[in-house]
Formats: structure tokens, C-alpha cells, sequence
């Protein structure tokens, strides 16, 4: 089927009177009510709110509306249910700020907060590392390579930052102490949280 010029014209006419996109196809004949819905579109007629002095042609047309003003007292319950959730949202934005506080970026320059995993890490393995860092060759980015650790230390955004740069342990990315701290087995971390 295609829209003649005849069909077309009909089509504005029916809906200039408020027919329904249904009650067009049917009269139309060999069209959809999507078809129709869409073409109505594509002529840029698909606002009625404006027709009142067509819509008087058809008192059926008129009566359907007249049921959607009841759902407008609606509203009037929902400033009793906004009401409610004043004391709700008092809560909810104390808890914002830790939420903003998890997905916050810090500017390059700025020090880091303290990281959650540091307290996982034994003292006997932190007191390893520091040792190891003291004799640590210090690297640059540059100067890595797939035998040197990798571990990073310091704040990436000074002049003061460097890699370990000790030999690697076998199959790592790190010497020895900076494995033991990266790679610690699941049991191990489980007992130091309860």
C-alpha cells in the first residue's frame, strides 16, 4: 500500500476529527495502526491537544479523554507521599558522602589516602620490604626491564618516585619481599580480618 494524495487527505481529515489511529486503519483499509501512528508522525500531526473545536465533531472521541482528568486528583496523595520521604532522604544523604568519598579522584601532585590493603600486610613482611627498598637500585620507568622488580614506590606524580628494581623472582613481576607483599595466599588474609 502507498500514500496517495486521496489517502493521505483522508487520513488528515479523520484525525482532524479525532478518530482513533484504530478506527483510520479500518477505514482506510490495507493499512496498519502503526501505519497510520507513523505517518501521522511524519506529517507532524501527532499533537491534538490543540483540536478542541475539531474534537467536537465527535462527542465519543471527547468522552475518552474525560476519564484521564480522574487520575489528575492523583496527585494530590503524592505530596502526602513526598512528605514521607523527607525524613527518609536524611539518611540517604548521610550515606552520599561516603559513597563519593569510594569513586574520588585525586589530581595528580595530591598524596594518596591511606590504602585498606596496608593493614592486610604482616609486619614481618613489611619489615622485609623496607629493608630490601634501603638496598633497592632505584629505577626509572625507563630503565625497567622483564628481570628487574617492578615495584613501584613513592608518589608517581614527584621527582622522588622509583622502581625496586632488584632481580625477580621467578615467573613474577617482583623480587622477593615485594612478591611476599603482593601475592599473599587467601587463608593468611582471612585470619588477619577476623
Amino acid at each position: 500500500m502507498s500514500w496517495t494524495d486521496e489517502r493521505v487527505e483522508l487520513l488528515k481529515k479523520l484525525w482532524g476529527e479525532g478518530q482513533s489511529a484504530s478506527q483510520i486503519a479500518k477505514e482506510l483499509g490495507g493499512v496498519t495502526r502503526n501505519a497510520v501512528i507513523g505517518k501521522v508522525h511524519r506529517l507532524g500531526l501527532s499533537n491534538r491537544t490543540s483540536g478542541g473545536a475539531k474534537a467536537e465533531a465527535k462527542p465519543k472521541a471527547e468522552a475518552k479523554p474525560k476519564p484521564a482528568p480522574k487520575p489528575k486528583p492523583a496527585p494530590k496523595p503524592k505530596p502526602e507521599a513526598e512528605a514521607k520521604p523527607e525524613p527518609k532522604t536524611e539518611p540517604a544523604v548521610a550515606a552520599r558522602p561516603a559513597q563519593s568519598m569510594r569513586k574520588a579522584i585525586i589530581p595528580a601532585g595530591q598524596p594518596l589516602p591511606p590504602q585498606p590493603s596496608a593493614n592486610e600486610i604482616s609486619p614481618e613482611a613489611l619489615a622485609k620490604v623496607n629493608e630490601v627498598e634501603k638496598t633497592a637500585k632505584k629505577l626509572s620507568l625507563m630503565e625497567l626491564t622483564e628481570r628487574t622488580c617492578k615495584w613501584p614506590v613513592g608518589d608517581p606524580a614527584t621527582p622522588d618516585f622509583w622502581f625496586c628494581g632488584l632481580p625477580v623472582q621467578a615467573g613474577k613481576p617482583y623480587c622477593e619481599a615485594h612478591v611476599g607483599v603482593a601475592f599473599q595466599p587467601m587463608s593468611s588474609r582471612r585470619d588477619r580480618k577476623r
